[in-house]
C-alpha cells in the first residue's frame, strides 16, 4: 500500500484524487483548508510547517507521493500565495518523507493558464527574486478587474518545476516531479455555461479544446495517478497538458 498527500484534496481534482487513490487500495492523507484529514493553510510558511507536521505524525516520516495540488483562482495576492509559494513549501517540506520512500513520486497542478501570462518580468520577479518582493508585486497586481495572479502563478510553479525536476533535490535523489495542466474542468461553478449553447460556443471560440471540450477533475485525477505510479520511471520535468487540445492549437509547433 502506498500513502499519497494530497493538498487541495476536499474538492475538484484532489478529491477525485483522493477517491481513486483508496478505491485502489492505497492510503489518501487529504490537505485543505477546511474538511480534510489534514487542516491547514498552505498560504503562509506557518501554515505549511504545520501541515508538515501533521503529516509526519499521521505517516510516520515515510511517504511515497507528494501531489501540490491546492490553489484558487482569483486575482488577489492570496493566489500567488498558495498556488506558487505554496506548492513550493509543501514539496520541500515533504521531501524528506518522500526519501524515504522505496517509489518517491511527486507531482504538481499546473494549468494551461500558463500559457495565457502576459506578465513575463512578473513571472521572473516571482522565480528570481524574494518571496517578499514577489508578494508585493503580487499586491501590486491584484486589481479584481484584471486576472493576473492566476496564469502568472501557473506560469512560474511550471518553470520552478522545469528548472529543479532534473536536479539533485529531485532527479538525483530518485524522485521523478512532474505537472499536469489542466484546462477547462467540469464544475458545478463552470457546468451551466457549458449546458447552455450559446455560453458553450462562446466558450469554445475563446479557448478552443477540440478533443472532448472541457475536461474533468476524473480526468486530471488519472493523468496525476500515472505519473505517481510506480511505473513512471523516466518522466522528468515534464508538464502534461489534459486540456482537449488547448495547448497544440494555441501554441502549434513552436515548442520544437
Amino acid at each position: 500500500m502506498r500513502t499519497y498527500v494530497i493538498t487541495g484534496g476536499a474538492s475538484g481534482i484532489g478529491a477525485a484524487l483522493v477517491e481513486r487513490v483508496r478505491a485502489a487500495g492505497n492510503r489518501a492523507i487529504s490537505v485543505d483548508i477546511n474538511d480534510a484529514d489534514v487542516v491547514a493553510d498552505l498560504s503562509t510558511p506557518a501554515g505549511c510547517a504545520d501541515m508538515i507536521a501533521k503529516v509526519t505524525e499521521l505517516t510516520g516520516g515515510v511517504v511515497d507521493v507528494v501531489v501540490a495540488n491546492a490553489g484558487i483562482s482569483s486575482n488577489a495576492a492570496l493566489t500567488m500565495a498558495i498556488n506558487y509559494y505554496g506548492a513550493i513549501d509543501t514539496l520541500e517540506g515533504l521531501r524528506p518523507l518522500l526519501l524515504k520512500s522505496q517509489a518517491p513520486r511527486a507531482v504538481i497542478t499546473a494549468s494551461m493558464a500558463s500559457l495565457q501570462s502576459q506578465h513575463p518580468e512578473f513571472v521572473d520577479l516571482i522565480l528570481d527574486g524574494t518571496r517578499e518582493e514577489g508578494m508585493a508585486k503580487a499586491e501590486e497586481l491584484s486589481d479584481p478587474a484584471q486576472f493576473v495572479n492566476y496564469p502568472a502563478s501557473k506560469a512560474a510553479i511550471a518553470r520552478w518545476m522545469r528548472r529543479v525536476a532534473p536536479g539533485p533535490d529531485w532527479a538525483g535523489a530518485g524522485i521523478p516531479l512532474n505537472a499536469i495542466a489542466p484546462g477547462i474542468v467540469i464544475t458545478p461553478m463552470t457546468e451551466p455555461l457549458f449546458a447552455d449553447p450559446v455560453q458553450r460556443e462562446h466558450m469554445l471560440k475563446m479557448v478552443p479544446m477540440p478533443l472532448n471540450g472541457a475536461t474533468t477533475a476524473e480526468a486530471c485525477a488519472a493523468v496525476i495517478d500515472f505519473l505517481a505510479g510506480v511505473e513512471n520511471t523516466h518522466l522528468c520535468g515534464q508538464v502534461l497538458f489534459v486540456d482537449g487540445g488547448y495547448d497544440a492549437v494555441t501554441r502549434k509547433d513552436s515548442t520544437w
